[in-house]
């Protein structure tokens, strides 16, 4: 039999943001408590500020009846000369019977102990108060608080709570709260609880009393009126899509309204103002031929009929924050930028100062540009860049929101009349920020970029702060990832071992193995092909971050054909075959001691591959190449069909190997293909 059945989890106002990042898993939870106790059933997740619900249409009212079997040990163990030995004994009281009552089955090996027991389903109301309890025990919001004289505790303090199924309230309790057909509506409609007579009662009395549930519906709401405030105004209001999760989250009946503020503080950077905006008010952007505008839009909770004095409160509100803000900008852009402060800022224990570190990095942006040959009246200044690059952390804006830094440095350079390569380097120095982030826009940036992040690996590695697990505070996977899509992106060879190897020196007690292997890892992450292709790809020693990203095209694209299987075949009679030789010294072929024509064949066909070959009817060379090796197929075949390679002539037999080991290192120019498993 099914009923509807409603959990209510009443709040005090949740907190968005630690809400938000819980989020994703509440329902998964949720959905793992019903499958264990076999009630696994679709339902619903209503979440607004003051409340958590879940909705199942349908619920079993009582758990399906199951059968158990129980099997034991064998017979001639379990009874000997007819008497129960202590297994049978066991055995019996494990199944709760008599050991008279043991039967006996044979599953093909003997006959063994066997029970079969019927179990009758529990009623789901006599689990779902423990149920509710293991799942709210089970949500982590980071901090929680205690309440009243309870030692529990939880992220706010549970304030009403229902179980209800179809009309029945189900007896429960939460942290001291029972279950009940009572619930609240908006704050500002009614401070006392009203009355809910079953499921359906519930939702239409939410609905009177001031509260949109479903959260789908208030964001849709949200969105309509920004829509109108922008055709009204003939604007466009920046849709931030986290800004409007929270808006979302902390709102029960939310209302779009545009507000003003005074045009002089548009002599803040834009960036400055909608980070002050959102950070402090959650308030939205508004802009007007793609320039930021004295205006913003708050979405407000109110149930009123007049807004007028919630615009004017929010505009009182933000005037001062902006003060803030402009007086900050005013006193950095008066002490300048300067590194100095730097030298007292410690960076990470271990490692020295933020200035330490700065000066680290011109090293690597001077070796960086030595061998990606800069130009010379660059690489001035690259260092300069560099030496400046977190000279905005000194700053009082960056001091008030961190998440300016680097932005701040490009403005308060440009107002310093510095080089645009560096005002911009400034800017772009920590891209990428995540997976779809921008990357730095030139080389310039690129190399300050990259400098950042090589010494945040080298660095961080040399005192052991190694990610592990899901743990990684430093962003150091990021860094590799960025370093991984800056060198592609703008076709710079790097090759991390060999700046590690030139480096090292800068950095005691570093493990470069260990670093190697890390960022190694990583490229599995980053590269979405089958893992034997990019272990075979790694496998050809070449550390070159473009080549390797241009060799895994290649040969993924081989490796996807249809047909691989029957080349697949023949890579590995290759790699059978050198498996004896040392394919890392040059192999010599002496076309004299040739005997057959598929040796000649197979060898004249390989002597026409360029092997230096830059690029042909693909941007990637690799391509090209790899495809000429594939033709080799026809040849390799019937030199393997006809050719007996362990010849009685000793030299014969060497000279055979060697012919297709100089076709393996070819291939091994792309990829070790005996690595490649399908």
């Amino acid at each position: 039999m099914l009923k509807p059945l409603l959990i209510e989890i009443g709040v005090e106002e949740l907190p968005a943001i630690p809400f938000l990042k819980e989020l994703s898993n509440i329902e998964k939870k949720w959905s793992d408590i019903l499958e264990k106790n076999s009630l696994l059933c679709n339902f619903e997740l209503f979440y607004t500020p003051r409340r958590l619900v879940l909705w199942h249409r349908e619920f079993q009212v009582k758990q399906e009846d199951s059968e158990v079997e129980n099997i034991g040990a064998p017979r001639s163990i379990a009874f000997k000369d007819g008497v129960a030995t202590p297994a049978a004994a066991s055995f019996a009281s494990k199944c709760g019977i008599s050991v008279d009552e043991i039967l006996f089955k044979d599953f093909g090996k003997g006959e063994v102990l066997y029970h079969k027991q019927k179990i009758s389903g529990a009623f789901s109301k006599e689990l779902l108060n423990n149920m509710v309890n293991e799942f709210v025990a089970s949500l982590n919001f980071g901090k929680s608080m205690r309440w009243g004289s309870r030692s529990d505790s939880f992220i706010r303090p549970i304030r009403f709570f229902s179980i209800m199924m179809d009309n029945e309230i189900v007896d429960g309790e939460l942290f001291g709260v029972k279950s009940s057909n009572l619930s609240f509506g908006h704050r500002m409609d009614s401070y006392e609880p009203f009355i809910f007579n079953d499921v359906g009662d519930y939702f239409c009395k939410l609905d009177k009393y001031g509260v949109v549930l479903y959260q789908d519906e208030r964001r849709e709401k949200i969105l309509k009126q920004i829509k109108d405030i922008e055709i009204k105004h003939n604007v466009k209001i920046e849709l931030d899509l986290e800004l409007l999760d929270e808006v979302v989250a902390i709102t029960e009946y939310p209302t779009a309204l545009l507000g003003k503020f005074d045009e002089e503080f548009l002599e803040l950077p834009a960036e400055v103002i909608v980070t002050s905006m959102k950070a402090n008010q959650r308030y939205f952007a508004v802009y007007k031929n793609e320039k930021l505008t004295n205006n913003f839009v708050v979405i407000s909770n109110a149930l009123t009929n007049d807004f007028g004095y919630i615009i004017s409160g929010n505009e009182k509100v933000l005037r001062p924050r902006l003060a803030d803000a402009m007086f900050f900008y005013k006193n950095d852009i008066k002490n300048g930028l300067s590194n100095e402060g730097l030298k007292k800022l410690v960076f990470v224990e271990g490692l020295g100062t933020v200035y330490d570190k700065c000066e680290r990095e011109a090293k690597i942006a001077s070796y960086l540009a030595e061998i990606l040959k800069i130009d010379k009246k660059d690489i001035e200044l690259l260092q300069k860049a560099v030496m400046l690059s977190k000279a905005d952390l000194m700053s009082e804006m960056v001091y008030e929101f961190t998440e300016l830094q680097g932005l701040m440095g490009y403005y308060y350079s440009k107002i310093a009349k510095e080089d645009e390569l560096v005002s911009l380097a400034l800017k772009e120095q920590y891209l990428p920020t995540g997976e779809d982030s921008e990357l730095p826009s030139n080389v310039f940036s690129s190399i300050v970029a990259l400098s950042n992040k090589l010494d945040n690996l080298m660095a961080l590695f040399s005192v052991g702060k190694i990610p592990t697990g899901s743990k990684d505070p430093f962003g150091l996977r990021r860094a590799a990832a960025g370093i991984v899509k800056i060198a592609i992106e703008h076709d710079l060879p790097i090759d991390l071992s060999k700046i590690i190897d030139e480096l090292s020196t800068n950095y005691k007690n570093l493990d470069k193995k260990v670093l190697i292997e890390f960022f190694n890892e990583r490229l599995f992450k980053i590269f979405e092909v089958n893992p034997t292709v990019l272990k075979a790809v790694l496998a050809s020693g070449d550390g070159n971050i473009v080549n390797i990203s241009a060799k895994i095209e290649a040969l993924d694209r081989i490796v996807k054909w249809e047909d691989f299987s029957s080349y697949s075949n023949t890579f590995k009679r290759i790699a059978n075959i050198v498996k004896d030789i040392d394919t890392s010294k040059q192999l010599d072929v002496n076309e004299q001691l040739f005997e057959q024509k598929e040796e000649s064949e197979l060898y004249a066909r390989f002597s026409t591959i360029d092997f230096n070959q830059s690029v042909g009817y693909s941007n990637n060379p690799y391509v090209d190449l790899l495809d000429e090796l594939i033709e080799l197929k026809p040849q390799l075949d019937n030199f393997f069909d006809n050719v007996f390679v362990n010849h009685e002539n000793e030299k014969i037999k060497t000279n055979r190997k060697n012919l297709i080991g100089v076709v393996y290192q070819g291939f091994r120019k792309i990829a070790d293909i005996k690595e490649i498993t399908i």
